[in-house]
């Protein structure tokens, strides 16, 4: 099993720490991590883990899905201080990442339910390498979903397995078959045998017009749009089941402070 967090400190910190090094710092101190953004929490838990399997007491550190103000601390722990001047950094770094991927995907959520309380926000398989099981959770943090974890979780029928096996009349598996028609005409083909369309041939008014009509060709049709903007969420909303998303994963980070002290 990858323990990512081992990884993250042997990037940073290969053969150990120079400056405290250097400096002969030893002896016990605190360290604390502060936010000067608000925003909603996430993955504090599994750094929390972390810190605790280094020997380390973590004193707080807030929940998923908990929403913080400007000038919140987010993590506080406290031991060895070579250890705690080692995983400041790469702490830092993976909470303003968090944090932001959890506050875009709450603020996605917000604006689509302004205009269909049911709808989903899902991101896409486009994580960064390394990074994808803390960004599914920011999300789930934030109160998304996910389209897809992985090629083994779920069947999608894309453009380019459209070019490569042609057309077809039926299909059966014991997953949900989602079908990313061609064009406008594929759409209307496909209908009858997918469980899910993913659009992106309509403008929201074509879409408006089009989705009552796909669900009496299949009434267990779920529709799904992808690549439109945040502004643009509320007019597709009202449509669709599901939007599809890749922005949160690509959230500006947070602006996170530490502060560390001797005890």
């Amino acid at each position: 099993m990858i323990e990512e967090f081992e990884h993250y400190l042997l990037e940073d910190c290969p053969y150990g720490d120079e400056t405290t090094e250097l400096l002969g710092i030893e002896g016990e101190g605190s360290l604390t991590i502060r936010s000067r953004d608000p925003g909603i929490a996430s993955c504090a838990d599994d750094l929390a883990e972390f810190y605790e399997k280094k020997g380390l007491k973590v004193n707080m550190h807030l929940e998923n899905g908990k929403e913080f103000t400007e000038n919140a601390i987010l993590f506080e722990a406290e031991g060895d201080l070579r250890k705690l001047f080692k995983l400041w950094r790469i702490s830092q770094t993976f909470l303003s990442m968090t944090c932001a991927i959890a506050t875009k995907t709450r603020k996605m959520v917000d604006k689509a339910r302004e205009v269909n309380p049911d709808i989903m926000i899902a991101t896409s398989r486009k994580t960064h390498p390394g990074f994808r099981k803390y960004e599914l959770r920011s999300v789930h943090a934030g109160g998304g979903d996910h389209h897809r974890n992985s090629l083994s979780d779920s069947i999608l029928i894309t453009q380019n397995h459209f070019n490569v096996v042609g057309s077809f009349d039926k299909l059966r598996a014991m997953r949900k078959i989602e079908i990313e028609p061609r064009t406008k005409e594929e759409v209307f083909q496909y209908a009858p045998i997918a469980d899910i369309l993913l659009l992106d041939h309509y403008t929201p008014e074509e879409l408006k017009e089009v989705a009552p009509k796909l669900r009496q060709i299949n009434p267990k049709l779920e529709l799904a749009v992808g690549g439109i903007s945040f502004e643009n969420i509320p007019k597709y909303a009202a449509s669709v089941d599901f939007v599809v998303t890749t922005a949160p994963f690509y959230a500006e980070p947070f602006d996170l402070t530490t502060n560390i002290e001797r005890l």
